[in-house]
């Protein structure tokens, strides 16, 4: 009703508006940090303000990978007229999977879709930073690792001390201590983003521009670039779980998101901020009580989660949370000034995301929706704090979604084909040229 009320020239004359500053913004960000890196050699990264160095590697299998993602562009926008919703998330599942697994073919072949996690001579030199190496602190039982994880923290591998327990504990669980069983637990839970985002589409913009939504989420290219080697996807799919469902309009449905959001940031520290954006858009759209009723239910979620595991096995998430802040500031983003990366880190990330949807987004934030405004917001603020100073095309993954998301609210259906085109394009010249790590 707000926007109904609101006059139609007033939207057409902000959007533009809006698309020029931030484009400008963007723009002057890249050139300065392109710039200062060629000047001084400062700023922490090859290629400022992205995680990534310039770097053209082609496969044999590189054919395979454009042919994969040419198809997933011609038959996706016909599967979404096409198909039931069951039908279709299903088919965004597989989706997801197919385009990931084929573009990850481009540059050496199968040994990328797990060489992020192999600590093997042939594997990733970032591997002794990932998760299995971490495992050994484990081999003194679960309850003594809880216990002892803050005071664990300094020592550990660098996303181990950057994140809570959660997925540790999980490989340890469920026997996982290969690069091929965590790259397929990896990919299993995080090709989940692509129907979840159709669901959570379909509860904010209707069924129509959520099926958009869905196949946003599986085109774009930091999900397919970055995500599908890395553990950030699977942490994207937990905390877009927990928004789907926080943002439904019944209670049952949004206590069960309050305890998915409590487990998921038992996972990454990032995910909290999920319930920050899912309190947003519900006071968008419900007003200020509904909004403050969703987050006393997050916080009792995550007090009680946490208060249990310290009860049971002394786990100190205050602690833990202390002792990874300490290691961050004393890590490689020291040497990341905060007055360049406060910029910085929200291009890069939005870039990769994939520019194709820079467009409908920003006409979407012109238009004040909701999941348009709140995101802004959570991105806004998570720049300002500088707790993640780069590689946010990586760390802020779980944030794309809701970019998908907002962006299907600005994107009329007829141009639906021709941005997925776009998404796949970028996605396959970035994993082409560039070494991106993950």
């Amino acid at each position: 009703m707000q926007r109904a009320s609101q006059p139609r020239s007033a939207f057409w004359s902000a959007a533009p508006l809006v698309s020029r500053i931030v484009t400008f913004g963007a723009a002057a960000t890249v050139v300065a940090g392109l710039s200062i890196r060629a000047a001084t050699g400062k700023l922490g990264t090859d290629l400022p303000p992205f995680v990534m160095a310039w770097s053209p590697r082609v496969s044999p299998l590189a054919a395979l990978s454009g042919v994969t993602l040419a198809a997933g562009a011609l038959v996706a926008p016909r599967a979404a007229r096409a198909l039931r919703p069951a039908a279709f998330a299903a088919f965004l599942f597989g989706l997801g999977l197919a385009l990931g697994l084929g573009l990850n073919l481009a540059r050496h072949g199968v040994h990328d879709w797990y060489a992020i996690f192999d600590t093997s001579p042939g594997g990733s030199f970032e591997a002794p930073n990932e998760y299995l190496p971490g495992l050994p602190e484990l081999s003194y039982g679960v309850r003594f690792f809880l216990d002892r994880f803050a005071e664990m923290v300094p020592a550990a591998p660098v996303n181990v001390a950057g994140h809570p327990p959660g997925l540790l504990l999980s490989l340890h669980v469920l026997g996982i201590s290969t690069a091929k069983g965590m790259a397929a637990l990896c990919l299993g839970v995080g090709a989940l983003t692509a129907p979840l985002s159709y669901d959570l589409g379909r509860t904010l913009v209707g069924d129509g521009r959520g099926r958009s939504a869905g196949l946003l989420a599986a085109f774009a290219p930091s999900l397919l670039v970055f995500g599908v080697t890395s553990a950030d996807y699977l942490y994207t799919a937990l905390g877009l779980a927990s928004a789907a469902l926080l943002t439904r309009a019944r209670p049952t449905p949004r206590l069960l998101g309050a305890a998915a959001a409590a487990v998921a940031a038992f996972f990454s520290w990032l995910l909290l901020a999920l319930p920050a954006w899912a309190a947003i858009v519900v006071w968008r759209r419900e007003g200020p009580r509904a909004a403050l009723l969703l987050l006393a239910a997050c916080g009792l979620a995550l007090v009680a989660l946490n208060g249990a595991l310290a009860l049971w096995v002394g786990y100190d998430a205050i602690g833990a949370l202390h002792a990874t802040g300490s290691v961050y500031h004393h890590s490689i983003a020291r040497v990341r000034p905060y007055e360049f990366w406060v910029f910085g880190s929200p291009t890069a990330w939005a870039v990769m995301a994939g520019l194709a949807l820079a467009a409908p987004a920003l006409r979407a934030l012109a238009a004040r929706e909701p999941a348009a405004v709140a995101l802004a917001a959570v991105i806004a603020v998570s720049a300002v704090l500088g707790f993640t100073k780069a590689e946010t095309e990586r760390i802020w993954l779980p944030f794309v979604p809701l970019l998908c998301v907002a962006a299907s609210a600005g994107l009329p259906s007829r141009r639906l084909s021709p941005v997925l085109w776009l998404l796949a394009a970028q996605a396959l010249a970035v994993e082409l040229l560039f070494q991106t790590i993950w």
